[in-house]
């Protein structure tokens, strides 16, 4: 076999086919073993296997046979002799498989066309099999395709090399395409290619529409980015494809006016979305209306644009009596029924128009519009106040979540100290109100005696405040005896006695005769020549006399400063007390 033509032959089939080169491969081995199950022609049991190298290009096949001692059916079975024959060391027993092979060339131009024939059933499946596994995940989406063909029953819509067909009733009234229009399609399902009860899956694989509630669902949410973004939402989707639809929507933001959201300034929003709805010469009508959870309420929305007097309801059996004007019916029940077949659609109801004038004949009393109304701002108010509850309720278990969790790391964090801390030093608990600290007992250890142990070690928070206090207090006498000091400082104290004044004066007066000018005059003394000296702090002694001791001795001394010649002639110093008086 040319191992070139068979790797070019696989990969043009897979690149063809949108499938995987181990895909064909596997198809390829599956047609080749049903083929040869029927070449053998003994049913279909037997059990063969294929084994296709890329590489080399060798396709082998064979069948596989039981080894047992005695034969009973040689179409499945061999004997031990058979499968050892020709072999110089027996390697068979009873129980193994033994493989008899056979070559590709011994096979029919039947079993090559069966071949073929599988081949082509097996990569359909392996195709089916492949545009489910693309395609199951967009179930539900809006997908863009080229129109490949188009006729009065249908469309062949080409997407992503895939091919998809559109019956009449799957289009929007009565559009039309061309070959090679732009179409865009709703996905609605995707079945799996697995066989059924042992048969083939058979229909369309991918099933596509224009026509379903979900396409106009897509259409809103391309071209309302409040639709997109959640502000507001589709609640509920009724339509009649080419001829009518409703769309009820409300507002998750209280500000946000849903139905003007979706219809836009002057309709522009919603003949775009109108625009898309098919191009045949009848366009599709949009009602966009508000919903209610309040059944009443949205009853009386969803039958616009009739306009309702009164309303009775019966929620058990689902029927609504809706009051009207006379001579509206036509206009409750709308073209072809289709107001009244979309209002009962959307709400699930069983619906009743009654005219005013019939309603009076047959005697029936309706619920206002008015009292719905109220109804439903009691309703609305009423899941206010348990929506701030359970926000309340919401906001303190968060609260004691976090409380919880701190307290769980506070105990956390204290553990941790608790394990750094040295294991012979105890716990102080010290009180900045009280100063002193008793100091904890402590069981003493074994050969420890914590008497001997000093304060500081006991407790180093005690300790620790007296040495503080101790310090403080020499601070402030350290401070105290700096300012006496500086206090005396200021004063001068004069060591100059009378006996000492004489003696200078005597001086002096030995100097003005010696003197070469002969000024009878004396110099004054400056301040310089006085000896002063700053006083110094006293030191307290011990007192030597008493004070009876003391008061003798200064007797005594007065009395010798006045035992000399009182009448010794002072007059030669007038004139220098007098120059000191000047």
């Amino acid at each position: 076999m040319d191992v070139k033509a068979f790797v070019s032959a696989v990969s043009e089939v897979a690149d063809a086919k949108g499938l995987s080169r181990e895909a064909v491969i596997t198809a390829l081995q599956e047609a080749l073993q049903r083929a040869y199950v029927k070449y053998l022609g003994g049913g279909d049991d037997a059990v063969v296997t294929c084994l296709i190298d890329e590489e080399k290009g060798v396709i082998e096949l064979a069948q596989i046979k039981k080894v047992v001692e005695e034969v009973e059916d040689d179409y499945l079975e061999i004997s031990v002799e058979d499968a050892n024959e020709g072999l110089k060391k027996p390697k068979y027993k009873a129980g193994d498989d033994f493989a008899v092979k056979a070559s590709i060339d011994d096979l029919t131009k039947v079993t090559a066309l069966a071949v073929k024939n599988n081949l082509r059933q097996r990569l359909a499946e392996a195709e089916r099999t492949a545009l489910y596994e693309v395609y199951k995940d967009h179930i539900g989406e809006m997908m863009n395709g080229v129109v490949e063909k188009a006729d009065e029953k249908s469309v062949t819509v080409s997407i992503d090399r895939t091919m998809i067909e559109l019956s009449r009733r799957e289009l929007i009234g009565d559009e039309y395409f061309r070959v090679g229009d732009p179409i865009k399609v709703y996905i609605q399902e995707v079945k799996s290619a697995e066989p059924i009860d042992g048969k083939p899956a058979r229909g369309p694989q991918i099933e596509a529409t224009r026509s379903s509630e979900g396409f106009l669902k897509r259409l809103f949410e391309e071209e309302i980015h409040e639709i997109y973004d959640g502000t507001v939402i589709i609640k509920a989707i009724a339509r009649i494809a080419g001829l009518r639809s409703k769309v009820a929507v409300s507002s998750a933001n209280e500000d946000v006016d849903a139905t003007g959201a979706c219809i836009g300034q002057g309709g522009s929003r919603i003949q775009r979305i109108v625009g898309q709805l098919g191009n045949g010469k009848n366009k599709e009508k949009i009602d966009v209306i508000n919903y209610s959870s309040n059944p009443g309420v949205f009853m009386l929305e969803a039958v616009r644009p009739a306009q309702a007097l009164g309303l009775n309801l019966n929620l058990e059996e689902k029927t609504a009596q809706v009051l009207i004007e006379d001579q509206t019916t036509p206009i409750a029940v709308g073209k072809f029924k289709s107001n009244f077949r979309l209002a009962e659609k959307i709400t699930g109801f069983s619906i009743e128009f009654i005219e005013k004038s019939n309603a009076e004949a047959r005697g029936l009393t309706f619920v206002p519009v008015e009292e719905w109304k109220r109804q439903a701002e009691e309703e609305k108010r009423e899941r206010e106040r348990l929506e701030f509850a359970k926000k309340q309720q919401e906001e303190a278990l968060r609260r004691e979540e976090e409380a919880r969790k701190a307290a769980e790391e506070e105990a956390k964090r204290l553990a941790e100290e608790e394990a750094r801390r040295p294991i012979d030093m105890p716990e102080v608990v010290v009180k900045a109100e009280e100063p002193k600290v008793e100091e904890p007992k402590v069981a003493p250890k074994a050969g420890v005696d914590p008497s001997s142990f000093p304060t500081s070690a006991i407790n180093p928070a005690a300790a620790a405040m007296k040495a503080m206090a101790a310090q403080k207090a020499a601070e402030e006498a350290a401070a105290k005896a700096k300012e006496e000091e500086e206090a005396k400082a200021t004063e001068v104290k004069t060591t100059t006695t009378l006996s000492d004044l004489e003696k200078e004066l005597e001086s002096a007066k030995e100097k003005k005769t010696k003197s070469a000018n002969k000024n009878k005059r004396p110099r004054k003394i400056t301040e310089e020549e006085v000896a002063h000296e700053p006083a110094k702090p006293a030191v307290p002694t011990m007192p030597v006399y008493t004070e009876e001791e003391l008061s003798e001795i200064e007797k005594e001394e007065q009395e010798d400063l006045y035992e000399g010649d009182l009448d010794e002639d002072y007059s030669e110093y007038d004139d220098y007390y007098d120059d000191q008086n000047a």
